[in-house]
């Protein structure tokens, strides 16, 4: 699956008309006529937001500005739309007005709705408005409205006692509820007519400072340090994955990392099998449970480092990690160096590539545990432009931890970018060789002023199931590279030594 959010564009129009019919079912309102987006994107091309999986058009959402001291805000819709002319437009205006979203039925599970909603959130920072407006339907309302007023319906669903589709989604999204506009949508007879003009404050918004924000350079990181535990089965175990990727998505994060060989626990049932042969066993679940964590990268739109797990290719067993993106794609890098104990027990082997990874926030790096001890590895992601390294890990005791905590904060100030690291906690006592766990997971940083005294970003609290979430400033890298006290990158003494990917 290829997921893509982009501005629209008029050949789209076949596309979204099918999407809109489907959408529209059953549902007030008729499909936008081809007229219609055509001079939206004229007038604001940047408000006109599409979803795109696999090349298809399947969901959108599409704007206006309005200049809410020439505009009546609690107008009728389709005053506020003009019948369809869009002559309320005003390019100079303070409010991004949301006229539209819709999502193909097929693709509701995906939950796009939320990806068009943050990118309108991103447009109106990006742009300095105040707000986001939006009529809302409260289409569950005609279930209620001979026991309740709307304003009585609304506070229930405020306090979760009764579930509306589209206000307890709104209201899950930081908008909330300005004003009950009556006789909003005349043909709405699901809401009785009653709409919920909604508001999102941008509290970025500096009336005489146009923004210049053109990308995102906040990037925000949420850590699972993993209580190590038995599950009766693999949906068991998932509901754990989703807990922590619904928990953690919940602030807003751009990835989120499990520990080195979180899946350990289903090894269980193998556990009188000789540690190689049960290894094997886990194998044999890596490709479904990849699957299932890139379903629930998109559904929650978060990039996920999948921790790591074995895979056997070729008659070798290795460590791979994978980065779901959370527009569909997938990347994998397997772990190089292995430890005396991985190949005593295990057998395993090292992969061959060094590379980073383009994401929707940068460039990744990723590294497995005992990879962090090698700094060339860093260094050659380093040259290669990484701003974050991922370094998933599992440690069975202190000294362990401490090689991998020291070496990551070190590969953090020589390399200039930000390592993030997870472990995993608690014990395993049905699982031979994974039986014991520490872990404290952390966020490095650069060694600066522009960054904490001590380089440490954030730190979990030892041996403790939690997450850790931490926010990580791609500017103050830029910054240090040009203007650092020192320049770490650039002092090498290259006509002395240079580190070389041979591949």
């Amino acid at each position: 699956m290829d997921i893509k959010i982009r501005n629209l564009s008029k050949k789209d129009y076949k596309d979204l008309k099918k999407s809109m019919e489907q959408a529209y079912h059953g549902l007030v309102g008729d499909p936008w006529t081809k007229e219609n987006i055509t001079d939206l994107i004229d007038i604001f091309p940047e408000g006109q937001i599409a979803v795109e999986v696999n090349g298809k058009v399947v969901a959108c959402a599409l704007s206006i500005i309005l200049n809410s001291r020439k505009t009546n805000i609690y107008d009728k819709y389709y005053a506020i739309i003009d019948d369809g002319k869009f002559d309320k437009h005003d390019s100079e205006g303070d409010t991004l007005y949301g006229i539209e979203v819709f999502v193909h039925p097929d693709f509701r599970s995906l939950r796009l709705g939320r990806r068009l909603y943050d990118q309108r959130k991103e447009l109106c920072e990006q742009m300095n408005l105040q707000r986001i407006l939006a009529g809302g339907r409260i289409p569950n309302y005609h279930n209620y409205s001979d026991s309740m007023t709307p304003r009585t319906y609304i506070e229930k669903v405020k306090r979760k006692e009764i579930y509306d589709p589209t206000l307890t989604f709104q209201l899950s999204n930081d908008f909330h509820v300005k004003k009950i506009l009556k006789n909003y949508l005349p043909e709405d007879a699901e809401s009785m007519e009653v709409a919920t003009l909604l508001e999102w404050n941008n509290i970025y918004y500096e009336p005489d400072a146009p923004s210049n924000s053109a990308s995102k350079q906040t990037i925000r990181l949420g850590l699972v340090q993993w209580q190590m535990r038995l599950f009766k089965d693999l949906e068991e175990f998932y509901d754990q994955i989703e807990f922590f990727v619904d928990t953690v998505s919940d602030y807003g994060t751009d990835f989120i990392m499990f520990p080195e060989f979180f899946n350990s626990p289903l090894m269980s049932p193998y556990n009188e099998l000789p540690e190689r042969l049960a290894m094997e066993k886990l194998a044999e679940h890596t490709k479904e449970i990849v699957e299932r964590i890139q379903q629930f990268a998109v559904s929650y739109n978060v990039n996920i480092i999948a921790g790591s797990m074995p895979i056997m290719e070729r008659g070798k067993l290795y460590n791979i990690t994978y980065l779901c993106h959370r527009n569909g794609s997938l990347d994998s890098y397997k772990k190089i160096h292995i430890t005396p104990n991985e190949m005593k027990y295990y057998g395993l082997v090292g992969g061959s590539e060094v590379k980073v990874f383009d994401t929707d926030c940068g460039k990744v790096g990723l590294l497995i545990c005992y990879d962090v001890e090698f700094p060339e590895l860093s260094r050659i992601l380093a040259d290669q432009g990484m701003q974050i390294l991922f370094v998933p890990f599992m440690t069975d005791t202190q000294n362990g931890y401490i090689r991998v905590r020291s070496c990551a904060q070190a590969r953090a100030i020589e390399n200039e970018c930000y390592v993030a690291i997870a472990g995993s906690v608690g014990n395993l006592p049905r699982v031979n060789n994974m039986d014991i766990q520490y872990s404290q997971s952390a966020v490095f940083t650069p060694s600066d002023f522009a960054f904490p005294n001590n380089a440490i970003k954030a730190e979990a609290t030892p041996n403790t199931e939690m997450v850790l979430i931490a926010d990580v400033d791609l500017y103050a890298l830029r910054d240090l590279h040009e203007y650092g006290t020192v320049k770490l990158l650039r002092d090498r003494r290259k006509d002395l030594y240079e580190v070389k990917l041979l591949k």
